[in-house]
């Protein structure tokens, strides 16, 4: 049975809790932040072996992934990578921005459909699986089965951002079974056609394939968001959004943030390997388009476990028009990114990658000082 409020102008007055300050409102890439979720290391998890997981790193890294999928990261990894990510966090606090985290979740715990059985992985990079769109938190349907309940560490959040009035959809949730994956998949070839994990047996996207840029956003077509994804978002935002899919040409295309980057009204920074400067839409014609160095080389054991690509040296977050925060080992990229106008802020995150990313993987910018706009 339902209640029945009777009188009362506003009848979901009752789920709005007036004493949270914070709401969710961001339309692009460049705003001033005010509040972000930061992601959390607690109980990660090597990844249940899969198709859809085994194509993205080296050949050795993947037979490590086979050896310890299942069991928990080493504890020596994440304490190194949770005193970086410490350094983060308070870097951000320090440019008075509000840090949000998810819960604690044990990834470790096996779970199961009627059809497959897994464990989960971790909640160190919610901009994969969570879309931002103005006051709206999207939930997204990720090809990964071990993270098919991830969003269960950000409820506690979300329930909160619901009650001071977000917008909170989930897209369908996927079967994910064995029809949506080649698990006979090998990486297409220099002069190939593109070939891909997954298929168009139903729709699957990660949000990290997609940048915003107030009314437009860009998406690549990946390994773990198919056309069927994309069309579900282009439907469900409706005429308020145009949503535009740019051709990659990385042999394992996935997230867009390492390939096309929006940094502010005029400027983008662009990954020259994967995709082609010259093939970008035509509004993009009077926008500097900025070509990224080559990353500066680390040796560091921790970039070699990585399944993340030399170019996560891109994966920066924008704290407002100039500020920057970039990877300190990066030196060239800094430079760069200083002759361009920006003022770039070093922090050290490199131990982070084995978990899935960098600065922008590893947030998700609830609330940016902004409006929706046209930048076309």
């Amino acid at each position: 049975m339902c209640d029945v409020y009777v009188g009362e102008k506003n009848p979901d007055s009752r789920l709005i809790d007036p004493s949270v300050i914070s709401a969710v409102n961001s339309h692009n890439e460049w705003d001033p932040l005010e509040e972000v979720i930061v992601g959390r290391l607690d109980m990660a998890t090597v990844p249940t072996v899969h198709v859809s997981v085994d194509f993205n790193g080296k050949n050795w890294q993947t037979k490590l992934i086979r050896l310890l999928s299942g069991f928990r990261y080493p504890g020596w990894m994440v304490r190194r990578a949770q005193q970086e990510l410490d350094g983060f966090i308070r870097l951000l606090e320090a440019e008075g921005v509000r840090v949000r985290r998810p819960d604690p979740v044990d990834f470790h715990v096996r779970f199961r459909t009627p059809h497959w059985s897994s464990r989960g992985f971790c909640a160190a990079c919610p901009r994969d699986l969570f879309l931002v769109a103005g006051n709206e938190i999207i939930e997204t349907p990720s090809c990964w089965r071990s993270r098919y309940f991830e969003a269960y560490a950000y409820r506690a959040l979300f329930k909160e951002y619901f009650k001071n009035g977000t917008r909170w959809t989930a897209a369908p949730r996927p079967e994910l079974l064995d029809d949506l994956f080649d698990d006979h998949f090998k990486e297409s070839k220099p002069g190939e056609p593109l070939r891909y994990v997954t298929n168009e047996f139903e729709p699957v996207f990660d949000a990290a394939d997609f940048m915003r840029c107030g009314r437009d956003l860009f998406c690549i077509r990946s390994h773990v968001t198919n056309r069927g994804g994309i069309e579900w978002l282009r439907r469900h935002l409706g005429a308020t959004y145009h949503v535009h899919e740019i051709e990659s040409r990385c042999r394992r295309p996935m997230h867009i943030d390492t390939t096309f980057l929006p940094l502010a009204p005029g400027k983008v920074l662009v990954n020259p390997e994967y995709l082609d400067p010259a093939r970008l839409p035509s509004f993009f014609k009077n926008w500097d388009v900025l070509i990224a160095p080559e990353p500066d080389p680390v040796d560091e054991i921790m970039v070699r476990l990585s399944p993340c690509s030399r170019w996560i040296s891109l994966n920066v977050l924008m704290l407002d028009e100039k500020r920057v925060i970039v990877e300190k080992s990066q030196v060239t990229l800094i430079q760069a990114l200083k002759d361009w106008g920006f003022s770039p802020i070093p922090c050290a995150f490199l131990t982070y990658g084995p978990f899935g990313g960098a600065f922008h993987c590893a947030t998700l910018d609830v609330r940016r000082r902004g409006t929706l706009r046209e930048y076309f």
